[in-house]
């Protein structure tokens, strides 16, 4: 590695090391707390009284800009175009891109009417390759570990980061392992890593008891750790910062709301803000706010009682992606919301259901675990936490094609039966006799039927 580059700091004590002495957990070994990306310009950098040398802003903007046009892949990928903001690589050339990044901004008008708010935004991070935002990340670990000479990568998922990971690993030409919890995973995502290669196996546990057992794992091989402990996947996942504030021609937004899963997500958005704002970029951060749901909420427990280590929870929760009981990256989440002034709320499975039919119904579909940032919304906004004139944007983390059967179900009556206001939602498939005037009498019920909502 290039070690004038950057270095890994420890999050808890401060202590700096280089990046060939990483441990093969990515955590402290006496202290056990992760480290994070530190570079000569970072805030946290010792200086000993020399200039910091910024990076110029102005320059980067114009740079990155200039980048759109052009057709190489490392400029065509939305992580990589920013990377002066993440110098993790010898050699550029060696990036492993799928042209990853570049996801939409999309405004949600009805969403925003029903809650009284006259900005309301989505970034659709299931618009990456592999229909999550686990891309991002993944293309900034994956490309060190290649650089590195590392041949086996491997993971502990509920579904997206295996995905995720054995994409790049193979188009990487890398070997990669996949644990996963037994019968604990949406389908739809597990079916992704074997398309792409990975060696999958099922653990008879959930995903921290799969996480311990990879953390022993990689001890004993030379395999590469590719989950959110890695800070390097930190470094890709925040970009769409940049992105988004890019998006919004360089305006910031008051709010952005972040499901809270291993909590990786948040920490990584509020670095690339922070990151920004120290190099001039913008002026100020949003409020980083993150939701977890109701049966998988270590971090709403946490700063709801006063405890100062984080208790985990048996994980419970059809959101799949963040049925997370333990999550590493809890300490720089708490941080992030702290630092920014943000809130950590949880939400029920009825009203996780009920917000993804409701995005669902602008157009714009996603998975559960996505949906609880407009849960979570309606609360902030309840309390008077998100006011009408303020722009909110909520991170969508994955494509709704990730966890079909969650939708099917929706729809036919099985989920969210506790809050009348679904039925306005359901769009159940009806089954006709193949007769005209049966369609013709059933559409003009359906049409008289939509003008009563």
């Amino acid at each position: 590695m290039n070690m004038r580059t950057h270095q890994l700091r420890c999050i808890g004590t401060g202590a700096r090391i280089s990046p060939d002495q990483a441990p093969s957990d990515f955590r402290d070994p006496e202290t056990r707390e992760l480290y994070e990306i530190e570079y000569p310009w970072s805030e946290t950098a010792e200086t000993n009284g020399e200039p910091r040398n910024l990076p110029n802003g102005a320059a980067l903007r114009h740079l990155w800009a200039e980048r759109r046009d052009s057709t190489l892949a490392i400029d065509q990928s939305g992580v990589w175009r920013y990377r002066e903001l993440l110098p993790i690589l010898q050699d550029d050339t060696h990036a492993v891109t799928l042209r990853e990044g570049n996801t939409p901004l999309y405004d949600l008008p009805r969403c925003a009417d029903n809650l009284g708010l006259d900005f309301l935004l989505a970034k659709h991070q299931g618009m990456n390759p592999t229909g999550s935002f686990k891309d991002t990340g993944m293309t900034a670990a994956l490309s060190v570990a290649a650089e590195r000479g590392f041949q086996w990568v491997a993971c502990a998922s509920t579904g997206n980061t295996s995905a995720a990971m054995a994409a790049y690993a193979a188009r990487a030409g890398l070997r990669s392992i996949v644990f996963i919890p037994e019968g604990k995973i949406a389908w739809g995502k597990l079916s992704q890593s074997l398309d792409y290669g990975a060696l999958t196996i099922q653990l008879k546990t959930d995903f921290d008891g799969c996480v311990r057992i990879l953390a022993e794992l990689v001890k004993r091989h030379p395999i590469y750790l590719l989950n959110s402990v890695n800070p390097y996947r930190l470094e890709g996942q925040k970009t769409p910062a940049i992105e988004m504030v890019e998006q919004l021609d360089w305006q910031i937004p008051d709010h952005v709301i972040v499901p809270g899963g291993n909590l990786a997500n948040g920490s990584a958005l509020g670095k690339g803000f922070g990151e920004m704002k120290h190099l001039g970029l913008i002026d100020r951060v949003p409020k980083i706010s993150v939701i977890q749901a109701q049966g998988a909420n270590p971090l709403f427990q946490w700063f709801t009682n006063d405890h100062a280590e984080l208790d985990p929870v048996v994980a419970d929760t059809r959101a799949t992606a963040i049925r997370i009981g333990n999550p590493a990256s809890w300490r720089k989440a708490a941080r992030i919301i702290e630092q920014t002034n943000g809130w950590c709320e949880q939400v029920s499975e009825s009203e996780i259901a009920l917000a993804k039919a409701q995005i669902g119904a602008e157009g714009i579909g996603c998975e559960p675990a996505s949906a609880v940032t407009l849960a979570g919304l309606k609360k902030l906004v309840k309390m008077g936490h998100v006011q009408k004139g303020e722009r909110a944007v909520l991170l969508l983390t994955g494509h709704t094609l990730k966890d079909p059967e969650y939708t099917i179900d929706f729809h036919r009556g099985e989920l969210a039966q506790d809050l009348p206001e679904a039925a306005n939602y359901r769009r159940p498939p009806l089954t006709l006799e193949a007769d005209p005037d049966v369609v013709l009498r059933t559409l003009d019920a359906e049409i008289k039927k939509a003008q009563t909502v």
